[in-house]
């Protein structure tokens, strides 16, 4: 590798730390902190001239606090001459606000990536887009890298027969990536029929399509938010005679009421990765954290020296 640093904005150095270990590179030294009238400050504390340079940022709270932090990171790595700067977001903020589905609504996604473009960011990296299309909504290239493998692997060493197991799509939309996953474990695959109501993340479940009494029901999502919608399918899956239920998820944002509901239901393990980190408060044993990690330090690596990221999950053998 050559000519590479790596910054970890505030809220993102335990993950950035894990990534530059792999790499056996430093974390780039900078300052980053609030001036008493809550202006943000940032300085870079060593030259980055002519440097491939990347900045990791995660999405802890306050989010539009770790959005300013991003932003002023940039312009400062642009004003010192950096040759190019890719932004890491292993979550990408506002994912969810990515189509104009009601009135006079904004697409806070697709503004998120112009202002991120317009401070001068060369490149993205992110991983399990809430919607794949916010890849167009960038001018500049956007790497989307996914957790599926990681997950694949976590749930193969389980060791739990073809016959004996059930992939869960939560409703119609993630029907598809269900259908990955059971194409993957040789298993069939199930669907719930579920209806939202307004913008209150209440989903209702009515019915099961599909065999999965007596069976290891998994569900996979790319993310967790308030788990009402993860709680309906536990329940209606439990009412319909599943033996266990597990669930998987890239990112595990369990905001609100989402860690009691969990600690609360009858689901065996929610497994999430550390896009999100996880605060101590929320750790409890029906969670398991993974590391995407690795799957970031090969993706750096291959686009610092110009390899395709295409072979990354092969190289990394993470079946």
């Amino acid at each position: 590798m050559k000519k590479i640093k790596i910054f970890a904005c505030p809220s993102s150095e335990e993950f950035t730390k894990e990534v530059c270990d792999i790499l056996h590179l430093p974390v780039g030294k900078m300052d980053c902190f609030k001036f008493k009238n809550d202006n943000t400050f940032v300085q870079l504390l060593e030259t980055v001239r002519d440097h491939d340079v990347y900045v990791v940022q995660t999405t802890q709270p306050p989010v539009n606090e770790r959005i300013m932090e991003l932003l002023i990171t940039i312009d400062a790595l642009k004003r010192a001459s950096a040759k190019r700067i890719t932004v890491v977001l292993p979550y990408f903020m506002y994912s969810r606000s990515d189509k104009k589905d009601q009135p006079r609504i904004p697409i806070t996604a697709k503004l998120v990536a112009e202002i991120i473009e317009a401070a001068g960011a060369d490149r993205v990296t992110t991983c399990d887009l809430h919607n794949p299309a916010i890849q167009g909504y960038f001018n500049i290239n956007c790497d989307r890298l996914t957790a599926q493998y990681t997950l694949q692997s976590y749930f193969k060493n389980k060791n739990i027969p073809p016959e004996d197991m059930v992939v869960v799509a939560t409703d119609a939309g993630s029907s598809k990536k269900a259908y990955k996953y059971s194409e993957y474990f040789g298993c069939p695959i199930a669907l719930i029929d579920k209806r939202r109501l307004g913008n209150d993340d209440h989903a209702i479940a009515s019915t099961v399509i599909g065999d999965v009494k007596g069976k290891y029901a998994l569900i996979f999502d790319d993310e967790v938010d308030t788990a009402g919608s993860l709680i309906e399918t536990v329940q209606i899956l439990e009412k319909f005679g599943a033996r266990e239920i597990h669930a998987g998820c890239t990112h595990g944002v369990l905001s609100g009421p989402a860690i009691e509901r969990i600690k609360n239901s009858s689901i065996k393990e929610l497994v999430i990765t550390n896009t999100i980190p996880l605060p101590e408060e929320k750790r409890i044993d029906k969670i398991t954290v993974l590391s995407m990690a690795p799957i970031f330090a090969e993706a750096i690596r291959r686009l610092n020296e110009e390899l395709p990221l295409g072979e990354l999950y092969s190289t990394l053998n993470l079946d």
